[in-house]
């Protein structure tokens, strides 16, 4: 059922307006030497394979397919090579696909660039990642980016409808009812190889008594499609985008304190394989960042979750997972310990510290005391209250502030404690 030319392509309606790069790429009557190589990013099932064969066979371009899985570095030098001799001895031009791209090393993708600079070759690349991350600068700069939505309702419908009729597919062997036609769509989200797929399945389950009204052909149900597809596909890739996306979310639920949200947001990482090992420590570091000292109890927590997880697997490492969230995501919040240290680092960075205060130094190695190391250090368990009046910082930072408790939960106990021993230590 894969479209041989761009007019059959259902979707992507906004990369294939009169005009647009692909749109050019596949004019056979537009100028070799012009033609752009391209990068198609986009969920898996939306069409990057298939543009790229569409666009090969209108545009009457040589046509040359590596996939990045099996392909090397010396697979890719070979096609340049004949890309080279086609071009100067033949006048043709090569279009090269390369699927999953993101697979490619570093010195993979290098060993593209001459041939994509010198024009031996247009090349049309295909990631699921987002390319930012998966894709080497000088190639990417090289490259036009073009990005692939889900497919809509409307597109996934004429994809199964012009399955079920046409010669390639079914050639009408099924009567496709209204509601299994809606399951199919449901059920792909927004996947047209899964919403093939699915349709494919559903056909050869034996349909029973099942029959159209109008003719004597199966009719398919929503029962056989329940059949044959269990759930619907998750869109989620532990290697790319949507994994930071989902992961994303689900920490900014927990610090927006809504549980159902960020519960959903665990079940989906769940459903999709995740490791919960990754979960977990994501859970430990919103504890530490975004509950802090209003909850002390957070971080013990997230750490026996974390340890749960490791000791009894899944699936019932969900429940800890789901407790840990839930506490992180209902209990009081402050980030004051966050951004202390880092406000510390910041300076340090940027070369605010000093000398250690002398009464601080060290004074347990020979001559420490000639030095005049530890000379006035006041012992704070000598105190009635255990704090004195004494200078911890540099001189040069004498009097900074970098943790600033908040009123929320248990820092507001800190907040209070804290400015009486601030002004114990300041002595005033």
């Amino acid at each position: 059922m894969r479209p041989t030319s761009l007019d059959e392509v259902a979707g992507q309606s906004h990369l294939l307006r009169p005009g647009s790069p692909l749109v050019m790429l596949a004019n056979p009557d537009a100028a070799q030497s012009s033609a752009s190589s391209v990068i198609l990013w986009g969920p898996p099932g939306t069409g990057k394979t298939t543009l790229a064969q569409a666009i090969a066979r209108s545009s009457g371009r040589r046509f040359v397919e590596l996939s990045a899985i099996t392909a090397g570095v010396r697979d890719v030098r070979e096609v340049m090579q004949d890309a080279l001799t086609q071009r100067d001895l033949y006048g043709q031009s090569t279009i090269l696909f390369l699927d999953e791209i993101h697979r490619f090393t570093k010195a993979q993708q290098d060993a593209l660039l001459p041939g994509v600079e010198n024009g031996w070759v247009v090349l049309i690349a295909a990631t699921t990642e987002n390319p930012s991350f998966s894709v080497v600068s000088p190639l990417l700069s090289r490259s036009l980016l073009l990005t692939l939505q889900p497919l809509t309702d409307d597109d996934l419908g004429i994809l199964v409808d012009r399955a079920v009729s046409d010669p390639r597919g079914l050639n009408g062997a099924v009567e496709l009812l209204p509601e299994a036609r809606e399951a199919l769509i449901r059920l792909a989200s927004g996947d047209a190889r899964r919403a093939l797929t699915a349709l494919e399945a559903a056909a050869s389950v034996p349909a029973g008594d099942a029959q159209s009204a109008e003719s004597a052909r199966p009719a398919l149900t929503a029962e056989d499609v329940a059949q044959a597809v269990d759930r619907a596909l998750l869109r989620y890739d532990r290697q790319g985008d949507e994994h930071y996306d989902v992961i994303s979310a689900f920490i900014k639920s927990i610090r927006g304190s809504d549980a159902d949200a960020a519960v959903h947001y665990l079940a989906r990482m769940i459903e999709a394989g995740e490791d919960p090992r990754f979960i977990a420590r994501r859970l430990i570091i919103s504890a530490a960042e975004d509950v802090g000292l209003a909850d002390p109890a957070a971080l013990p927590l997230a750490m026996a979750a974390a340890d749960a997880v490791q000791l009894i697997g899944m699936p019932e490492g969900r429940i800890p997972l789901a407790e840990a969230t839930i506490y992180l995501a209902t209990t009081a919040k402050s980030n004051a310990a966050y951004l202390a240290i880092d406000a510390a680092i910041a300076d340090v960075r940027s070369g605010g510290f000093g000398r250690v205060p002398t009464h601080l130094r060290d004074a347990h190695y020979p001559g420490a005391k000639r030095l005049g190391h530890g000379k006035g250090y006041v012992y704070p368990h000598d105190t009635d209250i255990g704090v004195a009046t004494q200078q911890y910082l540099p001189d040069e930072l004498r009097g900074r502030r970098y943790y600033e408790p908040t009123n929320h939960g248990q820092e507001r106990d800190v907040q209070a404690r804290l400015e009486k021993i601030r002004r114990i230590l300041d002595g005033s």
